[in-house]
């Protein structure tokens, strides 16, 4: 972690457009997730398909489940999950890890708790577009300890893609995508620029903050707000308490979205062929014909 100076001008702050409060559902087997983007009010927010806070504690889980389309990121906040695809990809994603995926033309996996008590993290889709909907899967891994950091006056930073406070992350993002994890200590000012042209929102995690203008209302954890437009995002946190939260922003898309589930393309007829090639285990599908997770 390193302590610097660093300039961070913002000519058109992003006011809040829209604030969702994520409620606690059922998702998987036996697993509660707070939705975000992905419900009924918000079914899409290009490039960003689903946002989920999971909290999943064994046996419950995310067991074989197929997608096509987009990218998975997980980011473990509490505990531990294990993952494993029919390629024979497998391993654990630990306390702070990331696991980027991308599905691409096709990936059978499952995700399941890797130890005791409960494990708690954020998952997000990313949408590809279209010429990058049939590329072979591919995985970017990284530990806690390996994600860039940085610290400055108050504000901490783990950089999961993109740049800020100038550590910059060695993820490779098809679709362009900043993803950064603030801590906000008591007084302090943030001031993080955006690119204009994205989309970006941000996702409490825990405590309270003043977001967009200083004479806003504070706003507290599991909510998602969605930020309008401008050059970057001032938050401040006037409570006597840390203020954790998500920054994600993308480069939108602008193609038409068809989506069944886990499967995302541009159009019903794609959707329909992938569900033809799942059936029957074709086109990036054949390994799922005999595959099931191993017991670890």
């Amino acid at each position: 972690m390193t302590e610097r100076e660093v300039s961070c001008e913002i000519s058109e702050p992003r006011l809040v457009a829209r604030k969702f409060l994520a409620r606690p559902q059922h998702e998987g087997v036996g697993a509660v997730v707070r939705r975000s983007i992905g419900r009924f009010e918000l079914r899409y927010f290009d490039p960003f398909l689903v946002l989920d806070e999971f909290s999943v504690t064994a046996p419950a889980g995310f067991p074989d489940h197929p997608h096509r389309g987009f990218e998975t990121v997980t980011y473990m906040l509490q505990g531990s999950v294990t993952h494993e695809d029919f390629e024979g990809h497998k391993g654990t994603i630990g306390p702070g890890d990331l696991q980027w995926m991308t599905a691409g033309r096709g990936i059978v996996h499952s995700e399941m708790p890797a130890s005791q008590g409960t494990q708690k993290g954020l998952q997000l889709w990313v949408n590809l577009s279209s010429k990058h909907k049939m590329t072979e899967p591919k995985y970017q891994e990284m530990s806690g300890k390996d994600i860039a950091e940085a610290a400055v006056d108050g504000i901490k930073v783990k950089v999961i893609a993109g740049e800020a406070l100038g550590a910059k992350s060695p993820v490779y993002t098809r679709t362009p995508t900043m993803y950064l994890d603030f801590t906000l200590k008591p007084g302090a000012h943030l001031q993080q620029p955006i690119p204009a042209s994205w989309n970006a929102f941000i996702y409490i995690l825990e405590g309270e903050g003043v977001f967009g203008i200083s004479k806003s209302s504070p706003v507290t954890a599991h909510h998602l707000l969605l930020l309008g437009h401008g050059d970057g995002v001032e938050v401040w946190n006037k409570s006597a308490k840390p203020l954790r939260f998500i920054l994600v922003g993308g480069e939108p898309l602008g193609e038409p979205v068809a989506q069944l589930g886990p499967f995302v393309m541009n159009t019903q007829e794609e959707i329909d062929r992938t569900i033809y090639d799942f059936e029957n285990c074709i086109n990036g599908f054949e390994k799922a014909r005999h595959w099931r997770r191993s017991d670890f």
